[in-house]
């Protein structure tokens, strides 16, 4: 095999690889950190109480 066909296949095998990845992670959520949905539930908590608190 010649050294260009061989970089082609090379590059071609790399890219369909890279490829079938990018799909198939693409349908999971984002991850958030667990400090990070710590934080979320207590912003959330807080508005509740404030929207709570007005309506009193």
């Amino acid at each position: 095999m010649n050294r260009r066909k061989k970089l082609k296949q090379i590059i071609k095998k790399k890219d369909a690889r890279g490829k079938g990845t990018a799909t198939a992670n693409s349908n999971k959520p984002k991850y958030i950190s667990k400090a990070d949905r710590a934080k979320l539930a207590e912003q959330h908590a807080a508005s509740g109480e404030a929207a709570a608190g007005g309506d009193e």
